[in-house]
């Protein structure tokens, strides 16, 4: 769960609804005269497109354009019971998303949950993509433990309301008014059906890695120094297996896109751009 340090809009980024062959999408998007490319950001579990908010001038500042939405079900985007809700399912909405925006090929990046979207998204729909970027992800299921009791929350949806478990999350933190009326508001439009999903695929989801590093697509990996989801050997591990050295990120936990989004830029723009060159 990424949280927002404002809820403003940098100059230049449009809220809008993505209209795609696969529904709409609620997103945030940037647009720069004559991109080098575009950059599609799929955002994590019981996350959204602000996840990525202040990161999409930093990527229009270089030359390229960017899409943050909100998953099938995820807060702005709407999300029957009976929808797609699997692994496959998303991952085709990650490349209809980017199909509406561009005729070529975009970059890719997921963020935790959103990490094992875009890894199945580069098996299946690889010719949409440039390059895949991983962050603060794994390689497969982030399973269960008594510290992340997830088939608990699996257990719970459905039967008790979104407030409550909201409520159970937040107690202790402090937020301001805003930051807290905006995290209640997330969690509670979120589709019970696609929340659920997303929960068991974070408990089953399988290891993709060795078919990734078949596709011979460029790959990036990084964390938050204190990145607290994935242990940080296994993300390591994820990238030797993939041939690439992991990038960490100074000052930031599981969400450097808010936390030190220009950290962040410094050491993930040098690879966009490196690989936006028909």
């Amino acid at each position: 769960m990424s949280t927002p340090q404002s809820l403003l809009l940098p100059e230049g980024v449009e809220p809008t609804t993505i209209e795609s062959d696969r529904g709409p999408f609620a997103a945030h998007t940037i647009r720069v005269p004559d991109p080098l490319a575009h950059v599609l950001l799929i955002p994590g579990w019981t996350g959204s497109k602000e996840d990525f908010t202040p990161m999409l001038p930093l990527l229009a500042s270089v030359g390229l354009d960017a899409t943050a939405y909100d998953q099938r079900g995820q807060f702005e985007t709407p999300g029957a019971d009976d929808d797609d809700y699997s692994l496959s399912g998303f991952a085709a909405d990650a490349a209809a998303v980017a199909a509406s925006w561009t005729t070529g090929p975009s970059h890719l990046l997921g963020h935790s949950f959103g990490g094992l979207v875009a890894q199945t998204a580069a098996i299946e729909h690889t010719s949409s993509w440039r390059s895949l970027s991983l962050l603060d992800t794994g390689p497969s299921a982030l399973g269960d433990s008594s510290q992340r009791p997830l088939s608990s929350l699996v257990q719970a949806l459905g039967t008790v309301p979104l407030i409550d478990i909201h409520h159970i999350r937040e107690k202790g933190i402090k937020r301001t008014k805003d930051i807290a009326a905006f995290m209640e508001r997330r969690f509670t439009s979120n589709s019970v059906a696609s929340l659920r999903a997303m929960t068991e695929h974070l408990i089953h989801a399988p290891d993709h890695i060795a078919g990734i590093r078949d596709l011979r697509l460029p790959v990036w990996v990084g964390r938050g120094a204190d990145d607290d989801a994935w242990p940080h050997a296994v993300q390591a591990e994820m990238a030797r297996r993939l041939d690439v050295a992991i990038e960490v990120i100074a000052d930031s936990a599981h969400s450097p896109a808010v936390e030190n989004p220009q950290g962040f830029a410094d050491v993930w723009i040098p690879f966009l751009l490196e690989h936006s060159h028909d």
